[in-house]
């Protein structure tokens, strides 16, 4: 198997910088033990597979379904694979062209050097939920950052939206993501401008936890413009691809990203979106995977709220406003319910039925009314509606003038 991926398995370790240390800490701290030489050959085997083949590859992904990884690559490598479903002699080619001058151990060792690592099924850290992508699960994940992936998974919800947002899409995106975080979610998003960028500022401004899933390499600021964020998302936070190292996104990577954002979370909220938007692809997804989906509403008036009005008009997707209504869906049941919603309780809602009567038939003009007339807008007897009366003079909602009463008026 060495020799078959061009280096040993027993790659030298990198000197760690104090940043990079604390990064890996908690993933290796969940482990129960240093990797089994079988599952280190496996992760060299995947990572040489993640170079050859584009994210989603269900070829490959039906594939590692039936042998393991390095029998993977020895089949690619030997042209062994003639009744393997879905792969012809073209795509069996490119696999092979692409082989020459691979170096996976070199690969894990660029991202150590960046204080990250490859996760791959098997691992501790591995989120068993994308699982459910079936023959397009991710070969493996590329990490960078602090906390287990699977652990932060666990309770996460999906913050997407447009690039070109509003302001008012920044806004709302914000504040959801800052109330989830101090509700202890942690926000997953894209890095991308707009909603996405939103998303990740509000919860690290409460000093929550964000990922970013990357449609690049996550040692690869992208976009540039969000490099900073990027930055300190992999400090505060996590930065996730499957993308090896040095990958640059491209149309199909940002689509393909979509998925794993939708699978990984409990749900997904479309904050902004437009009838053509990827964000809505990363709901369908979501649906599609039984999360939960989620939409915001916005102005009538706005084409970047129009997909998700379509979305939530077609019942694919539940209207939310804060985050108590988000975690009412994705939560803990009985734990996470949002607080039954109305309005302010008036003084005049407490009154008993008889009473309330008496005062919708008192008159506010300034001459009021008799008791006989108040009898018979009430529809009560006399006697009543004068004991009623005197209740509503205590509780201070009207007075006497003369034989007449009216409706007291509340200084301003």
């Amino acid at each position: 198997m060495n020799q078959l991926l061009g280096h040993t398995a027993q790659t030298p370790q990198a000197p760690q910088t104090p940043q990079a240390s604390r990064a890996s800490q908690a993933p290796r701290a969940a482990a129960a033990g240093p990797p089994s030489a079988p599952q280190e050959s496996e992760r060299l085997a995947r990572v040489l597979l993640n170079r050859l083949s584009e994210p989603g590859d269900a070829v490959v992904g039906r594939w590692l379904r039936e042998l393991p990884a390095v029998e993977v690559v020895r089949a690619i490598r030997d042209g062994d694979v003639p009744d393997h479903p879905g792969l012809d002699s073209a795509r069996l080619a490119a696999y092979q062209a692409r082989l020459p001058g691979l170096a996976p151990a070199d690969d894990l060792k660029r991202v150590r050097d960046a204080g990250g690592r490859f996760i791959i099924p098997g691992d501790t850290e591995w989120p068993s939920q994308l699982d459910d992508l079936g023959d397009g699960r991710p070969i493996g994940l590329w990490t960078t950052g602090t906390g287990s992936l699977r652990l932060l998974a666990l309770r996460s919800v999906a913050l997407v939206g447009s690039r070109a947002c509003t302001a008012y899409g920044a806004h709302v995106a914000g504040e959801l993501s800052a109330q989830l975080a101090e509700r202890g979610w942690v926000v997953v998003s894209g890095a991308a401008y707009g909603i996405d960028a939103a998303a990740h500022r509000g919860a690290l401004a409460v000093g929550g936890m964000t990922v970013a899933v990357l449609a690049c390499g996550v040692d690869v600021a992208y976009p540039k413009g969000n490099a900073e964020l990027i930055r300190r998302i992999g400090v505060q936070g996590l930065l996730v691809s499957e993308l090896p190292p040095g990958e640059h996104p491209n149309r199909f990577r940002f689509v393909l990203r979509n998925r794993v954002i939708a699978a990984l979370t409990r749900g997904t909220v479309v904050v902004e979106a437009a009838l053509r938007s990827g964000a809505l692809s990363t709901a369908r997804r979501a649906r599609d995977l039984n999360r939960h989906t989620m939409g915001v509403a916005g102005p009538v008036t706005s084409e970047l709220s129009a997909g998700v009005h379509a979305l939530i008009r077609s019942g694919g997707a539940t209207l939310v406003t804060d985050a108590t209504e988000i975690t009412d869906l994705v939560g803990a049941i009985g734990d996470d319910l949002a607080p039954q919603r109305s309005g302010p309780v008036l003084p005049r809602d407490l009154l008993e039925p008889a009473v309330a009567r008496v005062l919708e038939a008192v008159p506010a003009t300034a001459e009021g009314a008799p008791v006989e007339r108040l009898a018979r807008q009430s529809g009560l007897p006399p006697d009543e509606v004068l004991q009623r009366l005197y209740e509503l003079v205590s509780l201070g909602f009207v007075e006497r003038h003369g034989a007449h009463w009216r409706v007291v008026r509340r200084r301003r």
